[in-house]
């Protein structure tokens, strides 16, 4: 198949999700919608409303008094059903004002609120300079606002990956300064100056490399009706979740969900999951570190000579 066909095929793909989307969201949508989303004509969009028919033709009807196909109550999606959630997602751009309403297909929007403390925006070009450095494997001069009371604020870093918890990014590095792999802020970085190659080797960085897994159980503190409640909501399989997880990461879902405090310390609504082998995943987090320092050690001794 030549490229012309393959990009027809997705542009009518798109189409039809948003056949779907729109069905889903607002219950109704006309050709002029789709004509004047995507720029094409109104014998196209006839074309694509008859396709996503002849496909599932239990989803609309059309209705002369509103002149317009509306979502049939036998509607199950077709196109956008294994991606809800990233439209759930978009509502939470779109009130955080990260997405504007006109970059997704929307046409109304259902009453929204979302709570969060909010956050200053992230700087294109200090994320620029931080993926060019992943990317080409780069060492990078940051101005870093820390946590730790230094008064120093200029760290030499070696990014090598992008992670997220809890709403805030982080940068995988090596830190000169320590000479181990840490996690800084994204946010954090005032301004990214310097460059040169990066001498030091990502995959020595062990607690990034390796994962655990996560052995999740409801709070057994829990009444029978709120553990299974708990359950259903994180789709455990017989009363259990395993959950993959990268070691340096596990710090931060433990922290998220208070799996990093004893049972019983914290009420059960407050601590809903427990981790079955919060001191194995201890352990190896911290021979993972420890195995880093001394690589990364023996690294330097290697240049050195």
């Amino acid at each position: 198949m030549d490229d012309d066909g393959e990009r027809l095929r997705w542009g009518v793909r798109r189409r039809l999700e948003f056949i779907d989307f729109r069905l889903f969201w607002d219950g109704r949508f006309n050709r002029s919608d789709m004509a004047e989303t995507f720029g094409i004509s109104a014998q196209q969009a006839s074309a694509d409303i008859a396709q996503y028919e002849k496909r599932s033709p239990e989803n609309l009807r059309y209705d002369r008094g509103e002149k317009a196909y509306v979502r049939a109550d036998s509607f199950s999606p077709a196109f956008i059903g294994e991606t809800i959630d990233r439209y759930l997602l978009q509502l939470v751009a779109i009130e955080n004002h990260w997405m504007r309403t006109g970059d997704t297909w929307f046409d109304t929007l259902p009453p929204v609120e979302v709570v969060t403390l909010g956050r200053r925006p992230t700087d294109p070009s200090v994320l620029l300079r931080v993926l060019d450095a992943v990317r080409k494997r780069l060492e990078i001069d940051i101005d870093y606002s820390s946590l730790t009371g230094s008064q120093h604020s200029s760290r030499t870093i070696a990014p090598h990956a992008l992670s997220h918890s809890a709403g805030r990014w982080y940068v995988r590095s090596w830190s000169r300064e320590h000479n181990d792999f840490r996690d800084y802020n994204l946010n954090r970085i005032e301004a990214v100056r310097g460059q040169r190659p990066a001498s030091v080797d990502p995959t020595l960085d062990f607690e990034w490399m390796h994962q655990i897994n996560l052995i999740l159980v409801p709070n057994p503190a829990l009444t029978p009706a709120r553990q299974a409640a708990v359950a259903s909501e994180h789709g455990m399989t017989d009363g259990r979740l395993v959950r993959p997880c990268r070691l340096s990461l596990s710090f931060y879902l433990m922290s998220e969900l208070n799996l990093d405090v004893e049972p019983g310390v914290l009420k059960p609504e407050k601590q809903q999951i427990v981790l079955l082998n919060r001191e194995e995943v201890t352990r190896a987090r911290e021979l993972s570190r420890q195995m880093a320092i001394e690589a990364l050690a023996r690294s330097s001794e290697r240049d050195s000579a």
